[in-house]
């Protein structure tokens, strides 16, 4: 066999089995996004995010997830949580905003987002994260949903419960989604009216909800609250705007939209902040 041949079979076998990624180097950032193919972690500049003070109507919500987030920062015990309900609410915004003001109080923490397409792979995540002596995560993963046919919530268990290694000490993992129970509900009705024994069927998906040992609920918010939001955004970019006209383009604007949420608010005020030529 010739060297050309031989240096073809090499590469073909380095795909086939590559090497050990490196460790990731941590001090890198504070956050980081977790690929696959190959496994890498990869630091992020500037975590997205807007300040914990700007986020209105959600009050137990935020004092609740900063109080665990804070706990498990400072070496203590503390819950996996899942953030449910409805859309636009604040849900992904509230994790980061909180993970912000834990390091703002001098706590060393990582936030490291997991894709739900990639849960098949958080095993490998988590050898990483068990490995990094020395480092707190929060391992987050937005939008958590599944469907009828969809067996990555299996994964998910990994995380959750640990297998007979157990969840890392150094991991807390929170979760967003608009679902409680993390499918549709005509999914499960669906399970119990087709399976051979209903309860079971629908046991081993719903359980999984189960194990977040906190639940923190958003739901749609009142006008006012709409209208807080926006003032709260205004006044933090140095908007002048007068109550009035506030509120009657804020009230037009959510009539076009069909919805009133967070991100309808925030939606508001990008468009009245390009107006007024400011730069977010």
């Amino acid at each position: 066999m010739n060297e050309d041949a031989l240096l073809r079979v090499a590469e073909a076998l380095e795909r086939l089995a590559p090497a050990p990624a490196p460790a990731p180097d941590f001090a890198a950032a504070e956050g980081f996004v977790w690929h696959t193919g190959p496994d890498r972690l990869e630091p992020v500049d500037e975590v997205a995010r807007v300040d914990l003070a700007l986020l209105v109507g959600i009050d137990r919500a935020r004092d609740t997830l900063l109080a665990n987030t804070e706990q498990f920062a400072r070496g203590h015990a503390a819950n996996n949580a899942l953030l449910w309900g409805a859309r636009g609410m604040g849900k992904s915004s509230l994790v980061k905003a909180v993970h912000a003001e834990v390091l703002r109080r001098g706590h060393g923490l990582k936030i490291v987002e997991l894709s739900r397409e990639d849960l098949p792979s958080v095993t490998r995540l988590l050898a990483h994260l068990r490995a990094a002596r020395g480092q707190r995560f929060l391992l987050f993963c937005d939008d958590l949903s599944f469907s009828h046919d969809d067996q990555h919530y299996k994964s998910l268990k990994a995380v959750l419960d640990g297998g007979i290694e157990g969840r890392p000490a150094n991991v807390l993992f929170y979760a967003t989604s608009n679902r409680r129970h993390l499918m549709p509900r005509d999914m499960i009705e669906n399970e119990r009216s087709t399976a051979i024994n209903p309860s079971e069927a629908v046991e081993e998906k719903v359980s999984l909800s189960d194990r977040f040992g906190l639940w923190l609920g958003f739901h749609p918010c009142s006008q006012d609250e709409y209208l807080a939001m926006i003032r709260g955004y205004c006044d933090a970019a140095g908007i002048g705007i007068s109550d009035a006209d506030l509120r009657a383009g804020a009230i037009e604007w959510q009539a076009t939209r069909g919805a009133r949420s967070g991100r309808v608010a925030w939606q508001y005020f990008t468009d009245l902040a390009g107006r007024r030529g400011v730069t977010l």
